[in-house]
Parts: structure tokens; sequence; C-alpha cells
């Protein structure tokens, strides 16, 4: 009896012996973890669990992420009283806040007062670069483009932005976010009133339609390639390489519909490209504010790009305007 072949939407899975990898050369550590199936994880993805490279890097990484984590949550637990039923009830709530403006870069200010933000954020960004140090190694161990790495650099410019290069640049680790869920939102409104509305910051803006662009284009992709499952869609290389029905439709559809259309590598180019750019373009525009620019709404005013609010009350003197 012939079965087509399946996809995403399906109740069955396509398994086989597990996949142990390529030998590592001399001097690597060994893989860690006998490969075995997991069903469940077979309905969104590949079954198979393990086995992974860690090496001393990975492990480093690990370790020094646990470290901050652990600096963190003991941080908010004993910000309830060591209570672990206010811990979970409050835990959107709390946070692990950065010094006061008065220690401006002090190195170490009293634990209690930001010295715990410093040595927990010290070892996150560790755990971070060592583990985009992994990954870049990963990828040239493998003969493999660095494309993955280089992703990953732009979301951890972002994160430095936010954590250490801005306040370094504006003098006070007063100025860096918070650790926590609410906290983190609430910095950040506060953030965009305090310099007249991100709204109208244009890097802003552009990591918008960046990110609104990346998930419009993996939606598409997506929805394409499921689209073509039953047609082996899904085995991107094989059409790459021997064009079948499955690309050969998705190619029509596009060209039908937008009278264009991507190929099977040009569409995660763009992809990519949008997706890195969001944070890149955001993380300039966080680093412009406070530093070049003090109020983004009169910035925008000043050049141009901002309509001032119509004259309600006249005779009343808008206090922003005033402070020029």
């Amino acid at each position: 009896m012939f079965t087509q072949y399946q996809n995403i939407i399906t109740a069955v899975q396509v398994s086989g012996p597990a996949e142990e990898g390529m030998p590592l050369p001399r001097g690597n550590a060994k893989r860690t973890g006998e490969p075995f199936m997991v069903r469940l994880l077979g309905i969104i993805g590949n079954a198979q669990i393990g086995p992974i490279y860690l090496g001393y890097l990975g492990s480093l990484s690990l370790v020094f992420g646990l470290i901050a984590f652990e600096i963190i949550g003991l941080n908010m637990l004993a910000s309830v009283g060591w209570d672990p039923i206010e811990f979970v009830r409050q835990l959107f709530w709390l946070g692990l806040e950065p010094p006061s403006a008065e220690y401006g870069l002090t190195v170490l200010p009293p634990l209690a007062e930001g010295g715990w933000w410093l040595i927990a954020g010290f070892f996150l960004t560790l755990s971070v670069l060592l583990w985009w140090v992994r990954v870049y190694r990963r990828a040239r161990q493998l003969e493999m483009g660095t494309h993955v790495a280089w992703a990953f650099a732009s979301a951890i410019w972002l994160f430095l932005v936010l954590g250490f290069f801005r306040p370094l640049l504006m003098g006070n680790f007063s100025e860096a976010v918070p650790f926590g869920i609410f906290p983190h939102l609430d910095w950040t409104a506060a953030f965009s009133i305090r310099y007249g509305n991100l709204y109208y910051n244009p890097f802003h803006a552009l990591s918008i339609v960046f990110l609104y662009g990346s998930v419009l284009l993996f939606a598409m992709h997506g929805a394409t390639i499921l689209a073509v499952g039953k047609y082996g869609g899904e085995r991107e290389l094989e059409q790459i390489t021997d064009r079948g029905t499955a690309s050969e439709r998705a190619a029509l559809f596009w060209r039908w519909t937008m009278g264009f259309n991507a190929t099977m590598e040009s569409v995660h180019r763009w992809a990519w490209w949008f997706a890195i750019l969001a944070p890149l373009t955001g993380g300039i525009g966080i680093l412009l504010t406070g530093t070049v620019v003090d109020n983004w709404y009169l910035w925008g005013i000043n050049h141009g790009i901002v309509a001032p609010l119509p004259d309600i009350w006249p005779g009343v003197v808008d206090p922003a305007l005033t402070a020029q």
C-alpha cells in the first residue's frame, strides 16, 4: 500500500536509527549522552535527543549561567522573606535592580544596593559570550557557515547595549535594565517616557519593521513548505539539487499570486537579514537615547518628521518646548 510522506500536521512520524554525528578530531572531548527517541518531540521536530557536545566552553557557559540564575533567584526569594509560596505568587513582579544613581560606575557597590546585580550581570555576560564562541567553533568544526553565530551576535549586541555599553556612556549603571519580568517592562515604559517616546526614534521604527518583516517572511516560508509537504517540500536539500513538483508548485504559486518568487536559498537569506537587523537597529536606537538625543519627540519635530500637537488650548505653553 502506498503511504504519502507526512508532515507536521499529521500523526505519522518518520523514524530511523539514531544519528551519532561525524567523528570528532583529536583533542576534542567526547560527546555525552546515549541517543534516545521522544515521540512527543517527534510531533514538533526530530524525535532524537542526544548526543550533545559540551566541551570546556559549553561547560563553563552553563556553570556561569547557573551562577547568575542562582544569584537572581535567591535575591528574589530574599525579597519576599524566603517564603516559597510568595515567591511563586509574586514571581512576575520580583526583580533584581541595578545600583542607584549615586554609585555611578562603581565596580562593586554594597551587595544589597546593586552589587548582586553587577555580579549576576558579570556571570551572565560571561555565559552568553562563551556560548557564542562555542556556537562559532562548532560551526567551523563541522565545516559549516557561521551564520548562526552572527545571528546570535546580533542579539548579544542588544543585550550588551542595554546592560553595559549605554550605562557606560551615560556614566551610570542605574541606566541599565533590571533582572525580572515586570521590572523589565516597567523599565521599558519609563525609559520611553523619559526620553520623549521611543516611537519617534527612527532606529526603533526600523527594528519594528524588521521584527514584523521577519515574522511575515518566516510565516510565508513555513506556510509554503507545509503547503507542498505532501510532495516532499520539506526535504529542501533534495529540492534544491533535484527540483521536483514541490518546488515547482511553490514557485508557480508565488508567481501567480505575487508576480515574483524567492528561491529555496534566497528566502532564508531574506529571513536571516530581517531577523538580525531587528536587534541590531534596536540596539543602535537605544545606544543613541540619552547619549545623543535627549527627547525623541522634539528631535522629530526639529527634523520635520513629527507633526506638532494641535493647539487645542491657546495660550497654554507646552513645558517640553520651553526646556529647549
